[in-house]
């Protein structure tokens, strides 16, 4: 019976908001002002009369006019306020009848009345399958206060709360389960990972320490070595960067993320010189001139691609060093601000485009 009363509360807020606007206006408290206010200033006319501020002929012109806007405003406080007090009398009762109406209607409809509610307990004690993300992490948060010590909870959750966006929770969980069950390459890069995701998508030094020390293990660890390629390239060591990502291509060259990568090292080798790339090369051989014209092309249908699909980070890093390789530095500061205008969303995305526009001085 919880939507009766449901019911009632919404009756009675719906009535104490339309109710003040259902009753009469106290006008009388108006016209009293109004009577005052002329019987004040029949005493200063006569005042004025007296002081001879005033002609008498012309005093009794001024009571006249005092009088004739008496007159009027006690007209204008009669019978239209009768006639909307009664509209918003009847719109008071359709609104105290009507809303709800629909409103029941309308759960009766589309909600369940009749179902219990679910205690937080039974929801922990539902199948895993059918269970959502919030109510799976709150299942192993109990265990885990429960069992402090398993290191394999704390492991689980770590994924779960980078899901949510719960950063810092994942890094303490991450550091807790290293301690717990042993750095292996899995859970330092993991760690490195959160580590990561809090600084917004820079690879800091702790991170560093951890992806190398998951390397250093021995065993293939893609995530840790794409990390260490990615600190290379925001350290400026672009040599490194390549060097890390063609091994770690080499090793896995059909896993699912090598063609992304294949792409990534095509355009850090394209940054880093004319002659890194077969076509650079050719360009570098052409003529002063017409190599301009090449380059000034590619980067003309580069920006003209991105104004058309602005989330490509790795492009518009492209198009800034270009511009700046072209000495146009407005036109690079104006691709920085259409980057981050695009890519505002995703903070590693714009941590990169803030540390590019620092390496090359464009930052005013």
């Amino acid at each position: 019976m919880l939507w009766i009363i449901f019911a009632l509360l919404t009756g009675i807020a719906i009535f104490s908001v339309l109710w003040p606007l259902a009753r009469a206006p106290r006008r009388q408290n108006e016209v009293e002002r109004d009577i005052a206010f002329y019987e004040e200033r029949l005493g200063e006319i006569d005042r004025e009369v007296e002081r001879a501020l005033i002609a008498p002929e012309d005093a009794k012109a001024v009571k006249a006019e005092a009088a004739r806007r008496l007159l009027v405003s006690a007209d204008q406080d009669k019978a239209p306020a009768q006639v909307s007090q009664t509209r918003v009398r009847l719109a008071t009762a359709l609104g105290l009848v009507l809303i709800p109406a629909v409103a029941l209607g309308l759960y009766a409809r589309v909600g369940h009345p009749d179902w219990p509610d679910l205690p937080l307990q039974a929801r922990l004690d539902s199948e895993p399958g059918r269970m959502d993300l919030a109510t799976a992490i709150a299942k192993v948060e109990a265990h885990l206060a429960q069992n402090p010590s398993d290191g394999r909870g704390y492991e689980v959750l770590v994924p779960a709360y980078l899901r949510i966006g719960r950063v810092e929770d994942a890094v303490r969980a991450a550091s807790t389960a290293l301690r717990l069950l042993g750095d292996s390459p899995e859970r330092l890069s993991l760690y490195g990972e959160t580590l990561v995701y809090a600084a917004q998508g820079v690879v800091t030094k702790e991170a560093q320490e951890a992806f190398t020390k998951a390397v250093a293990k021995g065993a293939l660890v893609p995530k840790a070595s794409l990390y260490l390629g990615l600190a290379a390239e925001q350290d400026g060591d672009k040599p490194r960067a390549l060097a890390i990502w063609k091994k770690l291509l080499a090793d896995a060259p059909t896993a699912p993320w090598a063609e992304s990568l294949r792409q990534k090292l095509i355009a850090l080798s394209s940054e880093e010189g004319p002659q890194s790339t077969p076509e650079g090369a050719a360009i570098a051989a052409m003529p002063e001139g017409d190599r301009d014209a090449v380059i000034r092309g590619m980067v003309d249908r580069l920006a003209t691609r991105l104004a058309q699909n602005g989330q490509d980070l790795e492009g518009w890093l492209r198009l800034v060093r270009a511009y700046k390789v072209l000495n146009e530095a407005d036109k690079a500061r104006t691709a920085l601000d259409e980057a981050r205008r695009n890519l505002g969303n995703d903070p590693a995305a714009t941590a990169r485009i803030d540390a590019l526009a620092h390496e090359l001085g464009l930052e005013g």
